[in-house]
């Protein structure tokens, strides 16, 4: 088998011990993740992805989809699962040479897991440890290997991350393990057209669902007896390396342990594409000293990384709330008149006031390379922006700048009361009281957390 999959199965079929301190990121990933999840429910454009395809089906064993009243087969809930946590680009993320969102392995580390007639229930302390992994996984391939690079969306990460920790969590072994992961790299992979203009559209919140279901698919499909595949990635003209990469070889930088969950970068404060985290915190500082000159500030300028400019500035119109939530000047312009940015702010009701766009044709947006040395340097991994507003009578605010948001690690013990709050106020947008406060409670202690299985966990979020 090529040395890659040898390397991800070995992995996870036998993991190394992790840390306390890492067993509580990931509770409090799997809070955060499950509370965007609660949060999509909202919308209608979410919700319309939901339950099973053909209306009415029952499935007696199904997996509950949390904060609804769906059973599904675990394929089609993993893609709700998934679709749910990602629909407002508010779970995790992590920044490399290829970024993405570990926390979108859930969907299909929750299906696999709810085994109701297992002999032995799995626990929520193993969904935890397949949470690390998955992470590691998805988060290491993305150090060096930059698969936007020749168009393709990082999702494919989060298929062949989901495949291994899936197909080990239904009790595979360490070769089934092998063919699945071969399974998941002839797919092929998805093109990342629809996150850049013209084509900018909804499918961004859909695809990380689609491929954690595609996971469990191909898991389950390699438990029936499906073999795998010696060369999926270095086959000669044929391999992966060969036809999508230009024969570039793709490596793990780094060994397999816990570093991404250690290190995720969680979006506390707003819900926006994280490039520009640290733009919107320094508007949203800006904003009570301008809010009363809106009229006359005669220029924005916006200082970043090289990474924000490439990604996420945007100039000209924005065609809808996947568009908007990835514009850096779309975000700037609503911190600076609204004080706060939340998913509402992305939707035509707001995006239709005027002084948004009028802000975002004041505004420069340009390259601090030493920012983007900053953020390419594995020790300090910043994410920094700044921002400066000039007058039409030519006075100045001061320069803002920060480097590193609040759900950055160097401000763990910052973030952690805030992620407790922004988890209880998803909650409370889709539950009663009573069940708010049953699950933050079951949240809150890791040791119980940790002991309970997984399907008393999941039957606690069914919709009352």
């Amino acid at each position: 088998m090529d040395q890659l999959l040898t390397q991800i199965a070995d992995y996870v079929c036998e993991p190394p011990e992790f840390s306390a301190e890492t067993y509580t990121t990931a509770r409090y990933n799997l809070m955060d993740t499950l509370g965007c999840g609660i949060l999509a429910l909202n919308f209608p454009e979410c919700t319309k992805h939901l339950g099973p395809f053909v209306p009415g089906t029952q499935v007696p064993a199904g997996v509950p989809v949390p904060g609804t009243a769906y059973r599904l087969d675990p394929i089609k809930a993993a893609f709700d699962i998934g679709c749910i946590v990602r629909w407002l680009d508010f779970n995790d993320t992590w920044l490399a040479a290829e970024w993405g969102h570990p926390s979108d392995n859930l969907g299909a580390i929750l299906a696999a897991a709810y085994q109701p007639h297992a002999p032995q229930p799995i626990t929520v302390k193993q969904v935890l440890q397949a949470m690390i992994m998955a992470h590691e996984i998805q988060g290491v391939l993305a150090l060096e290997n930059s698969f936007n690079r020749v168009g393709l969306d990082h999702v494919v990460l989060v298929k062949v991350a989901s495949t291994a920790v899936a197909t080990r969590l239904l009790g595979g072994t360490r070769d089934d393990v092998l063919a699945a992961l071969s399974q998941a790299w002839l797919d092929g992979q998805s093109l990342r057209t629809y996150r850049h203009a013209p084509n900018t559209g909804s499918r961004k919140s859909w695809a990380a669902g689609d491929a954690t279901s595609r996971a469990v698919r191909l898991a389950l499909m390699t438990l029936k007896g499906e073999p795998g595949y010696e060369t999926p990635l270095t086959a000669k003209g044929w391999g992966f390396q060969d036809v999508s990469m230009k024969g570039k070889d793709i490596v793990l930088s780094r060994p397999l342990n816990s570093y991404v969950m250690d290190n995720v970068l969680f979006k506390l404060s707003f819900p926006a594409e994280f490039h520009g985290q640290t733009a919107a915190e320094c508007a949203v500082k800006l904003h009570a000293e301008i809010k009363g000159r809106i009229e006359q500030i005669k220029s924005i300028s916006l200082r970043t990384h090289e990474s924000a400019v490439r990604i996420i500035a945007k100039d000209g119109p924005l065609k809808n709330p996947a568009d908007r939530d990835h514009c850096l000047q779309y975000i700037v312009a609503v911190c600076l008149l609204y004080g706060e940015l939340t998913a509402d702010h992305y939707e035509e009701a707001v995006a239709q006031d005027p002084r948004i766009d009028a802000l975002r044709e004041k505004m420069t947006v340009a390259e601090h390379k030493p920012w983007s040395e900053d953020y390419l340097d594995p020790e300090k991994r910043s994410i920094a922006n700044g921002i400066q507003i000039e007058f039409e009578d030519g006075s100045k605010t001061e320069s803002v700048e920060i480097e590193y948001p609040v759900g950055h690690r160097r401000r763990r013990e910052e973030g952690w009361p805030i992620l407790e709050t922004k988890f209880k106020s998803n909650l409370a947008t889709q539950f009663p009281a009573r069940k708010c406060a049953h699950l933050e409670s079951m949240m809150a202690d890791q040791s119980s957390l940790e002991a309970l299985s997984v399907v008393e966990f999941l039957e606690a979020w069914v919709h009352p």
